[in-house]
């Protein structure tokens, strides 16, 4: 298999990134945003699972600064949970994968959880506590839309010959 070959895809790991992002940035009334998962990690999430060798915890600080710098949060928030998440992902790929989808939304839940915990405590390390318990929703939002983004990301991942 030559090189080539191996890293064929990558415009479309790019391309699913961006279209996270996108949906990430669209204007939501408030209520739609206290459910809007993290599209994002989850996204990421796949990535790291599905392609480890390709998508770890460099690339996830690199996508957690772009997402800082395009959701206007504190430079490295996102980097620092990001890169946590891919190297937990990592370190658990073959386990993970060996789930069934519903067991596999039950470790993004705690991933998701563990995301919202690291930005709470940095959102907090900078003086500005939660004013409510409503972000903490988000995680389940996530677990709820995991299986969508799992058939869509799995389907066309294999459509395109993703390596």
């Amino acid at each position: 298999m030559n090189v080539l070959t191996r890293q064929q895809g990558g415009w479309f790991i790019f391309f699913s990134l961006l279209f996270a992002w996108i949906i990430t940035l669209l204007p939501v009334p408030r209520l739609i945003s206290l459910c809007w998962p993290e599209w994002v990690l989850l996204v990421l999430i796949y990535w790291c699972l599905n392609l480890p060798y390709r998508i770890g915890p460099g690339w996830a600080w690199v996508i957690g600064m772009a997402t800082d710098i395009l959701t206007g949060t504190l430079l490295g928030e996102h980097a620092l949970s990001f890169s946590l998440i891919a190297f937990i992902c990592l370190a658990f790929h073959q386990r993970i994968q060996s789930f069934p989808l519903f067991q596999q939304g039950i470790i993004v839940l705690l991933l998701t959880l563990i995301h919202q915990v690291l930005g709470n405590w940095v959102t907090n390390l900078t003086g500005h506590p939660p004013q409510s318990w409503l972000p903490w929703l988000t995680p389940f939002f996530s677990l709820l839309f995991w299986p969508l983004i799992f058939v869509l990301l799995h389907n066309l991942h294999f459509h395109f010959r993703v390596r």
